[in-house]
């Protein structure tokens, strides 16, 4: 199977542990993921926010790339951390900033008008 036709669970890590992948694809995203009562954009407001109180830096690359697809706006993002710098401490906010720096204006990207 080509790579691009991997589920995400399966990209990140199938290879060394396959039943997770299959329980984070069917489980986590299949049914959590699509439940009712809140929109796909709201769970990514929700889980970016989770990710950056609790100091999930290595997840938090790719939820906020996620949100935005969501339809989570940059504005809103920064807001999220803001808030949290005074819940769950500078620290994480300042980390989270920094991904999110990085996510919003990747290495390369010409910003030029």
């Amino acid at each position: 199977m080509p790579s691009d036709d991997l589920s995400i669970g399966h990209k990140v890590f199938g290879d060394i542990a396959p039943a997770l992948a299959g329980y984070t694809d069917n489980v986590l995203f299949g049914d959590v993921w699509q439940r009712p009562g809140l929109s796909p954009r709201d769970r990514s407001l929700v889980t970016v926010a989770a990710l950056t109180a609790l100091y999930r830096t290595n997840e938090l690359t790719s939820h906020i790339k996620r949100a935005l697809e969501n339809g989570v706006e940059r504005d809103e993002i920064v807001e999220v951390m803001t808030h949290l710098a005074f819940y769950s401490g500078w620290p994480t906010a300042h980390s989270a900033l920094q991904i999110a720096r990085r996510v919003f204006h990747p290495p390369g990207l010409n910003m030029a008008v």
